[in-house]
C-alpha cells in the first residue's frame, strides 16, 4: 500500500495560549534508521504539550515541531534496521513529538504492543504516563513494597497512574488533590489518604498525623515552588524526593542541612531529552513489569474526555483548567 505524501495535523502557529493550535496539512514523515512510521488513530494530551505550545519546552534536535508525545495506531512503514515490528502491527508508542497528526515517527524500541482487551483510546493513554511514573517512582526513587509514597496531583494522568502502580507493587500511597470529588476518586484507586489542598491549610501536618509522625519514604512532585520545603520536611531518613515538573515554579529557599541530616536523595528527570537507548530500557521494563498488570485489570488508564484532533485547542484549555480527572485524548484517525 502506497503512503500519502501529505497528512492532516495540528501545528503550533506561534507561542501562546490554546488558540494558537491550528489544523494544517503537513508532509508525511519518513522513518529514519531504527524508526517506524505509525498511522495514528489516537494521541494523548500531556502537560509538556502545553509547555511546548507556550514556547517553554522546545522539541529536541531532529524531532517533529508538531506537538504530541504519545500515540496509538498501526505500523505503516519501517526504517532501515527496524526489525522488531511488521507493517500492520498495532502499537502504542512514546514519541519525541509529532503525535498530533495522521502519521508520526518514533524509535521502534519505544513502541509497545496494545494490551489485550484494550482499544486505541485506552492504549494511547499509556506511554507518557507509564514511562514517567515507572522510571521516576520505581527506577530512580526505588519505591518498594511496604514503603509510603506521597504523590502530588493525584487526579492527573500521572497521579492516577502512580497511585495504581504503587498500590499494585505493595506500597502505601498518599496524595493531594484539589477537590473533594478528586480526593474521593484517588481513594477509590487505592490511595489510603487523599488531602484536599484547597481546604486543608497544612497538608504537611495531615501527612505527619496520618503516618504517626514517621513521614514518607518517597515524594513524587510535579508542583514544586511552595511545596518543596514541606516535601523535604515530611520525608523520612533515607527518603527520596523525585521531581518531574514544576507547575508552581522551580525555585524555593531550602535548608540543605535537613537533606544532609536525613540522608535524603533528590532526583529529577525529564523524559523527552533522554537517549533512545535509555527510553528503550524503560519500555522493556514496562513490558515486563506493568503490561501484565494492565492485562489483568489491576491497573488501568483513567480517561476523562476524548476530542477530535481539530479540537486540540479545547483539549489544551481543559488541561490547563485542571478540572479533569485522568487523561485527555485526541481522536486522530
Amino acid at each position: 500500500m502506497s503512503l500519502p505524501t501529505t497528512m492532516h495535523a495540528v501545528e503550533i502557529s506561534e507561542p501562546g495560549g490554546p488558540e494558537v493550535l491550528k489544523p494544517c496539512e503537513a508532509q508525511v514523515p519518513t522513518p529514519g534508521p531504527g524508526e517506524v512510521l505509525i498511522q495514528v488513530e489516537v494521541a494523548g494530551v500531556n502537560r509538556p504539550d502545553c509547555l511546548q505550545r507556550a514556547g517553554a519546552y522546545p522539541p529536541p534536535p531532529g524531532a517533529s515541531p508538531l506537538p504530541g508525545l504519545e500515540v496509538a495506531g498501526t505500523i505503516a512503514a519501517l526504517g532501515e534496521g527496524a526489525r522488531r515490528w511488521q507493517i500492520g502491527d498495532a502499537v502504542c508508542a512514546l514519541t519525541p513529538g509529532g503525535g498530533y497528526a495522521a502519521y508520526c515517527t518514533t524509535h521502534a524500541d519505544h513502541c509497545l504492543p496494545i494490551p489485550s482487551g484494550y482499544d486505541m483510546v485506552k492504549a494511547a493513554a499509556l506511554p507518557e504516563t507509564m514511562f514517567t511514573v515507572y522510571y521516576n517512582l520505581f527506577t530512580r526513587a526505588r519505591l518498594t513494597a511496604g514503603e509510603v509514597a506521597l504523590v502530588h496531583g493525584g487526579s492527573s494522568g500521572i497521579g492516577t497512574t502512580a497511585i495504581q502502580l504503587g498500590k499494585a507493587f505493595g506500597a502505601r500511597m498518599l496524595t493531594t488533590a484539589g477537590s473533594a470529588d478528586k480526593c474521593a476518586f484517588c481513594e477509590s484507586l487505592g490511595a489510603e489518604l487523599a488531602i484536599n489542598y484547597r481546604e486543608t491549610e497544612d497538608w504537611k501536618a495531615a501527612i505527619k498525623e496520618h503516618t504517626e509522625g514517621a513521614g514518607v519514604d518517597v515524594v513524587l512532585d510535579m508542583v514544586g515552588g511552595p511545596y518543596i520545603r514541606p516535601n523535604i520536611d515530611v520525608l523520612k531518613r533515607d527518603g527520596r524526593y523525585a521531581f518531574i515538573a514544576f507547575l508552581k515554579g522551580p525555585k524555593a529557599e531550602v535548608d540543605f542541612s535537613k537533606i544532609m541530616l536525613k540522608r535524603l536523595t533528590v532526583s529529577g528527570s525529564t523524559l523527552r531529552p533522554q537517549t533512545d537507548a535509555e527510553k528503550a530500557v524503560i519500555a522493556a521494563d514496562l513490558l515486563r513489569d506493568v503490561w501484565p498488570l494492565l492485562e489483568s485489570g489491576r491497573v488501568k488508564p483513567i480517561l476523562h474526555e476524548t476530542f477530535a484532533l481539530d479540537e486540540a485547542a479545547k483539549a489544551h484549555a481543559l488541561m490547563e483548567s485542571s478540572t479533569h480527572i485522568g487523561k485527555i485524548m485526541l481522536a486522530v484517525g
